[in-house]
């Protein structure tokens, strides 16, 4: 490049980068333009989660590919003008670069009224405990917006804590004007639509854009199975070798990827308390899981008589369910009493528990050796709570001691959990045994070695992994305790993924392969399909 041209180039440059047009102006052109991220970094040489950096704000662009990007941003500037309730026309921020027309600015039009709520929806309010925090249950549908959710209104049905959600309404169309009415005088009003084009929101333009990342992480899976497959020359069991082998390392990826555009920053590796450190890579920290091992002892297999048929159920993708789980996400702080202890707060906390008194059902805190105080993750903790509370009243409220907590969200891991179960739901609709079992591979992998791990240097988070853990376990013993309350009878719950009942289970739960539905285990002997108990003393 000659001596003129560059620096015709630089100048360019400076006048476009004085433009810049803001992050979320950067968004709408891509968007606009139907562009995935993938395909601007491509072009203008950097990774995918750069883009996102830049159209988030968290980043600005930098040479070398700030030159190309402002290109790009300029010509779709040119093709797509926003629509007027921007205020005024994007594209003029280029012009604003020295010797460029300034912009005219025209008014914002008035903020229409929001949409009614359906008297169905109205007076919904969140079932709490004593001490004012929503209670968890089983995992469904958000009555309002349909999004998963495990907190419930007071009569039982999922429904997002503090209702935040609303649902989608459509506005209520003008009345048109009758053909008698008399002329309108001057000046004529703006005439209303009858039915009004909605103009997409920020939140759908958002959803969007999930949906296209979703779309572009779907093919590095899809990619990942098809590259091992075609090296594994047909061996199925070579591919699936090698797919386990990566599985770490990809996980993490798309972990990164999932964060690009996140709300939340995290710490890879935080100062931790001594109660999540190994006192040695033989030993075990502090914190107790609570990993249910139950057996019911009114049953056994020894009885006289054995008349009694149980199923053993089989809960699908059990830690792929517990990423959904409220993960401290600041630096870990120490309490005392319950002054750790809050709605939007997690971590652990040593607690001493209230008596378990009740041998037909399994006791949230698992099968311990040791009475006293223990240190317990928020997870089990909202158990205990929500047990102790108005709706169930099966304990007291435990007694907590001291807390290493900080701010929390439960939707950190969300992206990922719905990517991972959107692969594995179209692995089963295919019967795709590479890409299941990969993915199975991955969502384990992520979880079980996000702690203090050889096999994972990306994230040493002893804290994350315990939580998770012990949401599976919360979940799988909220599913025994459902099962109760229906009228079915539990005779074992082990694992995270065993429940052996009593009765017609499937008017409790949904019978299928998906991660909120449950199976009849597979197999020989005692552990699988249906076998045959008798009462004790019976």
């Amino acid at each position: 490049m000659s001596e003129e041209n560059s620096v015709e180039a630089l100048l360019e440059e400076a006048r476009l980068a004085a433009a810049m047009p803001p992050p979320a102006e950067r968004f709408r052109l891509r968007e606009a333009a139907g562009f995935s991220r993938a395909h601007i970094a491509a072009t203008v040489g950097v990774g995918r989660s750069t883009i996102a950096n830049w159209e988030t704000g968290v980043s600005d662009p930098t040479p070398p590919a700030r030159l190309p990007y402002l290109r790009i941003l300029k010509g779709l500037a040119d093709i797509y003008p926003p629509p007027a309730a921007h205020g005024y026309p994007i594209a003029a921020l280029f012009a604003d670069a020295p010797g460029g027309p300034a912009p005219e600015r025209t008014a914002a039009p008035a903020t229409p009224h929001a949409a009614p709520v359906p008297a169905a929806f109205t007076g919904l309010e969140t079932l709490r405990g004593p001490d004012g925090r929503a209670i968890e249950g089983d995992p469904g549908p958000c009555v309002r917006c349909g999004v998963e959710t495990t907190y419930q209104s007071t009569d039982g049905r999922p429904l997002h804590s503090g209702a935040m959600c609303q649902p989608t309404t459509a506005t209520t169309p003008a009345p048109a004007p009758t053909a008698t009415a008399p002329a309108p005088a001057a000046p004529a009003p703006v005439p209303v639509s009858p039915v009004p084009t909605p103009v997409p929101t920020r939140p759908q333009r958002r959803s969007k854009s999930a949906e296209r990342a979703e779309a572009d992480l779907m093919g590095l899976i899809r990619g990942a199975v098809e590259q091992e497959a075609e090296r594994a020359g047909g061996d199925e069991d070579a591919a699936l070798k090698a797919l386990i082998g990566r599985a770490i390392p990809d996980v993490m990826h798309l972990f990164n990827e999932t964060r690009a555009t996140a709300r939340y920053e995290y710490t890879a590796y935080p100062a931790l308390p001594d109660v999540l450190h190994k006192p040695s890579k033989k030993e075990p920290d502090q914190i107790w899981e609570a990993r249910p091992a139950y057996n019911n002892p009114a049953y056994s297999l020894r009885a006289p008589l054995l008349d009694l048929q149980v199923t053993a159920l089989d809960v699908n993708a059990a830690y792929l369910s517990a990423l959904k789980v409220w993960l401290p996400i600041g630096k870990l702080e120490h309490t005392t009493g319950t002054d750790g202890v809050g709605p939007k707060r997690s971590g652990v906390h040593l607690i001493t528990p209230a008596e378990w008194a009740h041998p037909h059902l399994p006791n949230p805190l698992g099968d311990r050796d040791e009475p006293g105080a223990l240190w317990i993750t928020d997870a089990t903790l909202r158990l205990l709570l929500r047990l102790s509370g108005p709706k169930w009243a099966l304990t007291d409220a435990p007694t907590v001691h001291e807390s290493w907590t900080s701010g929390a969200t439960e939707n950190f891991l969300d992206a990922l959990r719905k990517l991972l179960v959107a692969a594995r739901s179209e692995a089963i609709a295919a019967g795709d045994r590479l890409t299941l079992e990969y993915v199975k591979a991955m969502y384990s992998k992520f979880v079980s070695t996000m702690g203090e791990s050889v096999h994972n240097r990306e994230m040493v988070r002893p804290d994350w992994m315990h939580l998770i853990h012990s949401q599976a376990y919360a979940l799988h013993c909220g599913r025994a305790y459902k099962a109760h309350q229906a009228g079915l009878d539990v005779v074992a719950l082990k694992h995270t993924d065993e429940l052996h009942v009593i009765g017609g289970w499937r008017t409790v739960f949904t019978e299928g392969r998906g991660v909120s539905e449950l199976k009849i285990k597979q197999g020989d002997g005692k552990a699988s399909g249906e076998y045959l108990v008798g009462k004790v003393g019976g």
